[in-house]
């Protein structure tokens, strides 16, 4: 396992890059997320494909349906992260609470951590709901990454943060995932008024698309989080050779542009 605390500190903010597992095939979503790692991403999150994707827009939908009808696992999202925890990128999963909660807290924290996992984004997890993942995730020692949005209030804040570990995954404007033709002018203010509740690390995702974005991002946040982006460029390319060209030119833009002399 290797933690999520190495992504950061690297005197920039770290590039974390979503790709739902399953997508377009098991074997293909894991090459893009290795390419995506070696490429320069620090970390990587692996989607579990699910069936009512509350949060996410048209783009990872579609990503998701499309591995739900391959026959996506539970057990292929474990053996993707074993894959790409392999290179030494820190991998976690992002999950809507359910899939979790059938399949046994208990057993997901252990297989995870088995898979060298390094924790678990859970957009729908509110911390008062969370005790089992608490237990489970502190038994195995993995992180816990919950959501703060424009909307938070600073109780909420104070809440949230205090129930995080490794970092917080800061929801730069209300709505559904998708690439934005600006950064949320929220995005800022809501990472100022997370640090004055927490040291650890604040990641803002939702929107971010290109190298200036992400940019944009890296001046006031610890991290740079995309995800419809990379998805996207799979659904478009003509074929899954290209597709993984594609994301990997991506993640090597997006990397270039985190970098401290490109603000």
């Amino acid at each position: 396992m290797t933690s999520i605390a190495s992504a950061f500190g690297k005197g920039r903010p770290a590039l974390i890059g979503y790709l739902p597992a399953g997508f377009p095939t098991v074997q293909v979503a894991v090459r893009a997320a290795q390419a995506m790692a070696q490429a320069g991403a620090d970390a990587i999150e692996i989607g579990l494909p699910y069936s009512d994707p509350l949060m996410d827009g048209p783009v990872i939908a579609d990503a998701v349906h499309q591995a739900l009808t391959n026959g996506t696992k539970i057990s292929d999202v474990f053996d993707t992260v074993e894959a790409v925890a392999s290179t030494g990128t820190p991998t976690l999963v992002m999950t809507y609470w359910n899939p979790v909660d059938q399949y046994g807290v208990g057993n997901f924290a252990r297989d995870l951590a088995k898979a060298g996992g390094a924790g678990l984004i859970t957009p729908d997890l509110s911390p008062e709901e969370a005790a089992p993942w608490i237990e489970a995730s502190d038994a195995h020692d993995l992180d816990r990454v919950f959501l703060v949005a424009p909307s938070t209030t600073a109780g909420r804040l104070a809440t949230i943060t205090r129930r995080c570990r490794g970092f917080v995954y800061a929801v730069s404007l209300m709505g559904i995932t998708g690439t934005r033709a600006a950064v949320s002018k929220d995005a800022e203010s809501l990472v100022k008024r997370t640090r004055e509740h927490t040291d650890l690390p604040v990641a803002v995702g939702l929107g971010v698309s290109n190298a200036g974005q992400a940019a944009e991002v890296a001046a006031f946040a610890d991290g740079v989080i995309v995800g419809s982006a990379f998805v996207r460029r799979l659904l478009d390319a003509a074929d899954h050779e290209q597709g993984i060209v594609a994301v990997t030119k991506l993640a090597a833009d997006l990397a270039d542009g985190v970098q401290p002399d490109k603000r």
